[in-house]
């Protein structure tokens, strides 16, 4: 009952909810990758969103920036993450800070690769860096 009145409560009053009612919805610039908006602004959340990346096997991301830092911390898995000019083998446990506007891409060695990611509830651009 207390579980169910906390789900209910206005977002001025916070926002409790299960990770599991938020669908997870595909990455198009990412292969087998998928995102969950698990807190952003239609929760109230002012200045910060939550997400959740969930990458399969062979999948990632290929080099993009964006305009927005990310801070992630890795739930399980484990990937290869290049930020900048700098290549990291990352698991369960690591945490990344990717600052605005650096390149930054992902690719799974052990599936599945999942992460939280939080990023400031600011305009956003994503863009992929073609190889030459």
């Amino acid at each position: 009952m207390a579980s169910e009145q906390a789900e209910e409560q206005k977002p001025a009053e916070g926002v409790v909810k299960r990770s599991e009612a938020v669908g997870l919805k595909d990455v198009a610039a990412g292969s087998a990758t998928q995102m969950q908006v698990l807190i952003g602004p239609e929760d109230g959340a002012p200045h910060f969103a939550m997400r959740r990346f969930v990458m399969g096997k062979d999948g990632g991301m290929p080099s993009h920036t964006n305009k927005v830092e990310h801070e992630q911390y890795v739930l399980r898995g484990r990937a290869e993450v290049g930020i900048g000019c700098k290549v990291h083998d990352v698991r369960s446990g690591d945490v990344l800070y990717i600052p605005a506007g650096t390149p930054h891409y992902y690719q799974v060695i052990e599936a599945p690769f999942e992460f939280l990611c939080l990023v400031p509830n600011a305009p956003d651009q994503v863009e992929i860096i073609k190889p030459d």
